[in-house]
């Protein structure tokens, strides 16, 4: 009964979120591969078209600009690693410049000639800037050993802009604790401040009907498929907690889990559902594969596969962020998109093409008015756990 509905949703009704356990196409030719090497044979992939028809909505772009943006990305993804040796410690950050298509690579004026020439030998174009990555990182690092209060809700470096920016709840920037954390920030970094409508929050949701995965009252969407099981957020459910599909049936067992500080789990897969290197498009777009898992720049173009929204794209917005949640959870190395979630989406896919990106944790604002969302990067999952993402 279970395998015919399965087929009969065609991916959708199994695992809510996209990467699950149905019966289509996850990552499945990864198996071979080490966790923290990921797939690289998805560039010469062709698009689909409902990617591409998705784009075009979300972008304002013709099928023909969707087309040239998703290969220019591609090949800035690919080339980054190598520009990024290029510049050795003159490197100051990169991104994805959807303007001229081109990655973008930050270097300091102190830069070698030879070093900028190494750099556009790459194929990316250069700017010249006053602070190093590697000392934004450093201070980046300083302000996660400072306490935030309610009212910051995340800060990260923002490499486009050369400094750590500061995000402040509207509202609450003229709060006593929040000027004491931006007088200590600035002391330690290079800050911009921005003010954001409202404080982040995670996107679990209280069980509700639709295709979820369960734990306890809890419902949540599935991430990416590995070899076992499945990865999501850690905020989801606890090491040892039972997960049950969208027919009530047993799934599984988190098998690890870590939130605050990370918000990143695995859930074992067993009982008769069965793993697939797929994410859903829920009819918005056609079930995309996953091939590989390399790392989308600032810049691209990215889409989520949630239980609740279902499927949304933006671009990513910042690599490494620190982001305390209305909670009071602080959680580190987040990666900040333009794409809108809700209650429920949290653990769900976030892909770039047909590369892996991570699952969702949570953000502000919704659906219909719109937002901001961040992702656990899927990369130090599976390092963390040693699982082999489940490719096509």
């Amino acid at each position: 009964m279970r395998r015919s509905r399965l087929r009969h949703l065609g991916l959708a009704g199994l695992l809510v979120l996209g990467s699950l356990t149905a019966v289509g196409t996850l990552p499945a030719s990864a198996a071979e591969a080490p966790a923290h090497s990921p797939s690289t044979s998805s560039s010469e992939q062709p698009a689909s078209a409902g990617l591409l028809d998705a784009m075009q909505q979300d972008f304002g772009l013709t099928r023909s600009e969707a087309e040239h943006r998703l290969a220019a990305e591609r090949e800035a993804t690919g080339i980054e690693p190598a520009a990024r040796r290029a510049a050795g410690k003159a490197f100051g950050g990169s991104w994805f410049d959807a303007d001229a298509g081109k990655l973008t690579v930050a270097v300091t004026s102190d830069a070698a000639p030879s070093a900028l020439r190494a750099v556009r030998a790459t194929g990316a174009q250069v700017r010249t800037v006053e602070h190093s990555a590697q000392h934004l990182d450093a201070a980046k690092a300083r302000l996660d050993r400072l306490d935030a209060p309610a009212g910051v809700s995340s800060w990260r470096v923002d490499q486009a802009a050369n400094k750590v920016v500061v995000d402040v709840v509207a509202g609450e920037r003229a709060d006593n604790d929040v000027q004491a954390f931006l007088e200590q920030a600035r002391e330690a970094a290079p800050v911009a401040v921005r003010t954001v409508p409202s404080a982040p929050r995670t996107f679990a949701a209280g069980t509700v009907g639709g295709d979820p995965y369960y734990t306890g009252n809890v419902r949540c969407s599935i991430g990416f498929s590995v070899h076992g099981g499945f990865v999501t957020a850690g905020h989801c459910g606890r090491a040892g907690a039972g997960v049950s599909g969208w027919d009530g049936s047993y799934i599984g067992t988190f098998q690890g889990s870590s939130f605050p500080d990370n918000d990143y789990a695995w859930v074992s897969v067993g009982s008769g559902w069965w793993t697939v290197p797929v994410v859903l498009g829920w009819g918005t777009v056609s079930d995309q594969l996953v091939r590989g898992s390399n790392v989308a720049p600032v810049g691209a173009s990215i889409c989520r596969s949630g239980s609740t929204t279902h499927w949304h794209c933006g671009t990513v917005l910042a690599h490494n962020e620190t982001v305390n949640y209305s909670d009071g959870s602080v959680v580190h190395q987040l990666t900040k998109t333009s794409v809108c979630a809700e209650g429920g989406d949290s653990g769900g896919s976030f892909i770039s093409g047909d590369q892996a990106q991570g699952v969702t944790s949570g953000g502000w604002g919704n659906c219909s008015s719109g937002g901001e969302t961040w992702f656990q990067p899927v990369n130090e999952i599976l390092n963390r756990y040693g699982l082999t993402l489940h490719t096509a």
